[in-house]
């Protein structure tokens, strides 16, 4: 049984050092937009942009994850991206 546990485990490290890198790959672009933004004089909030993603990332949501949760989630990367967008 431990060595089941220990298995599962070790598939949720792999995964979270994915969800790592693919997260820290989203905010180098999000810093691109940023630059982009900022040599345009745009601001960098967008409510539209930012309803879309939260839209999108709920509708094709699967699951096990509650809409709420993957808004939840969303909600926190978009705002970190967007702190890191304003440095």
């Amino acid at each position: 049984m431990r060595s089941k546990l220990s298995g599962v485990r070790r598939r949720i490290d792999r995964l979270d050092a994915r969800l790592l890198r693919l997260l820290n790959q989203r905010a180098r672009l999000a810093l691109e937009i940023g630059r982009i933004k900022q040599r345009r004089k745009w601001p960098v909030f967008d409510a539209y942009r930012e309803a879309f993603v939260l839209r999108r990332v709920t509708r094709v949501n699967r699951g096990p994850l509650s809409a709420r949760a993957i808004r939840h989630v969303f909600q926190a990367i978009l705002s970190e991206c967007r702190r890191r967008e304003r440095k």
